[in-house]
């Protein structure tokens, strides 16, 4: 139901923006606000939603600020180089707050028509006053930038052609998220009891190496790797739960072709995953420098490899990351 009210205010956006904005798929984690604000240096803009009727309470749309500066510029028809510095100074001007307010009604709006014929019970949605919040220079307390809790993430990677776009994490409040979707609970529930009824039909899981990247060194990490493990091979692009979902994974090699912030971003999806298995993520570019090598780091990696590849490099650090 989130995804499809995404993909929704996705289209109704495109059309108010002039050109495509597509939101893709969203990957679910648990998050609360401490590990949040506290693994990301980004500027934020946090539009909070009142829900009310049958399903009372409030949940967070948490845009990059570059991404809100990118989309209202847009909307106002300023320049693409414009853009570009706008967005990389953080350049929010009134006019930019006011188009991006008609922005995120609109993506209410979509929310609105998507979630009221896919629930049993009215709700009804009303949006918040938006709130920016950049790290080291606003204040925090119990309720600024979003409230303390625990959440359910929804993380949804942004694209505009011809733009650098983050993602947009929706974050709501566990009793909340249950009001929405009340299944996982129960199957969870269930799960433990038919555990017990059928113990020996479940399946050994098997431990594997992920191998994940959208450039042509993939296939050379795979050739110079020297392991018995089982090698799963996908695109950055693929569905990371499903692919989490069919085995053991102890351990993530992910190939980017920069090293930009969006580029390492990816830590942030695929780190939570792996170290559920006790895992650890190895990443590799063409080219590091001493800031994005601490910022990987700092995004849960746990080993750094450059291009042209070093096999023994390679397979020393991959021997090492699975005796651990």
């Amino acid at each position: 139901m989130l995804d499809a009210a995404m993909k929704q205010a996705g289209e109704e956006s495109s059309m108010l923006l002039g050109q495509p904005l597509t939101v893709a798929a969203s990957d679910v984690l648990n998050a609360d606000r401490k590990s949040y604000l506290g693994g990301d240096d980004r500027a934020i803009y946090v539009v909070g939603v009142e829900s009310r009727e049958a399903y009372p309470g409030r949940f967070y749309l948490l845009f990059s600020l570059a991404d809100t500066i990118v989309m209202s510029s847009i909307l106002l028809g300023i320049p693409g180089p414009r853009i570009q510095e706008k967005r990389r100074l953080s350049i929010q001007e009134p006019d930019d707050a006011d188009a991006f307010g008609e922005i995120a009604n609109q993506i209410i709006g979509s929310f609105n028509s998507v979630f009221q014929p896919n629930l049993p019970e009215k709700v009804h949605l009303k949006l918040l006053p938006p709130i920016k919040y950049v790290p080291e220079v606003d204040p925090l307390d119990d309720e600024l930038p979003f409230p303390d809790g625990n959440y359910m993430m929804y993380r949804a990677p942004l694209e505009i052609e011809g733009q650098e776009m983050d993602h947009l994490d929706i974050l709501i409040p566990h009793p909340l998220a249950c009001l929405f979707d009340p299944q996982p609970e129960e199957a969870a529930a269930e799960a433990p009891e038919q555990a017990e009824e059928t113990p020996e039909e479940a399946p050994a899981e098997i431990p594997s190496i992920l191998v994940l990247g959208d450039d042509n060194r993939r296939q050379e990490l795979i050739d110079g790797l020297e392991t018995k493990l089982a090698l799963l091979d996908a695109p950055l692009s693929a569905d990371l739960p499903q692919l989490f979902s069919g085995g053991n994974i102890k351990l993530a090699l992910i190939s980017l072709r920069q090293t930009a912030d969006r580029d390492l971003s990816i830590c942030k999806r695929v780190v939570p995953m792996v170290e559920k298995n006790g895992g650890a993520v190895v990443l590799c570019a063409p080219e590091w420098t001493r800031v994005s090598v601490l910022k990987a780091l700092k995004a849960g990696a746990r080993g750094i490899i450059s291009y042209p590849l070093d096999a023994s490099d390679l397979n020393a650090k991959v021997s090492g990351l699975l005796s651990v």
